[in-house]
């Protein structure tokens, strides 16, 4: 199957199937269209009802896009990854923690843009901004708490891969996080697939 992403420096998007095939290990054959090129909109409509990106192509050559639903088609194609808990009751709070996280934090998204390789401390802090992240370091809390970690839900999943590139946006804007919220953050930041794609994202930038 084809997984067909954006920039890795800057597609926040592209990131989460793409480090939840590398993390469980899933072949895959990466296509990359750059999302900044004159004939980026036209490249983008040959592979992608939305002209946006990620989109999975499956062997079969059926179409799924969306990352979420990307996400949950993989989970469903290797069920012998634990891709969710499987715990009904901590998979159902893992799915809720992960539509949040697909639907809502617009204001962090607008004012903390994704862009892997820059440091910027502080830039975007509005208040707006800041209460995403405030509920962010909540739920992440809330769920260490009950997991005990290492991952919000024990072992990596889902609701760790939708969140993954906000921990790219930590890293670039350093707001102020809790130790808990640091120490998670660190966690996936050095997780193998992540630094693969941090890896990947400075080749592409010539860094």
């Amino acid at each position: 199957m084809k997984l067909v992403i954006g920039d890795k420096n800057a597609s926040s998007w592209s990131m989460r199937p793409w480090v939840l095939l590398k993390h469980f290990g899933i072949a895959f054959d990466e296509v990359l269209i750059p999302l900044y090129a004159p004939e980026s909109k036209a490249n983008l409509r040959k592979v992608s009802p939305t002209g946006k990106v990620p989109c999975l192509i499956t062997d079969s050559g059926d179409t799924i896009w969306e990352s979420i639903a990307i996400m949950e088609t993989i989970a469903e194609m290797h069920p012998e990854h634990a891709m969710w808990p499987r715990d009904a009751i901590a998979r159902a709070h893992a799915r809720s923690v992960s539509a949040e996280m697909h639907a809502g934090f617009s204001d962090l998204r607008k004012n903390m843009p994704l862009e892997i390789f820059k440091r910027a401390p502080g830039e975007g802090a509005t208040p707006e901004a800041l209460a995403d992240i405030a509920r962010i370091e909540a739920i992440w809390a809330e769920c260490l708490s009950k997991s005990n970690g290492p991952f919000l839900f024990g072992d990596f999943t889902i609701a760790d891969a939708m969140f993954a590139p906000v921990v790219m946006r930590f890293n670039t804007y350093a707001p102020a996080l809790s130790a808990q919220s640091q120490a998670y953050a660190k966690r996936i930041t050095e997780l193998p697939a992540v630094a693969a794609w941090i890896d990947d994202a400075r080749k592409e930038i010539g860094r």
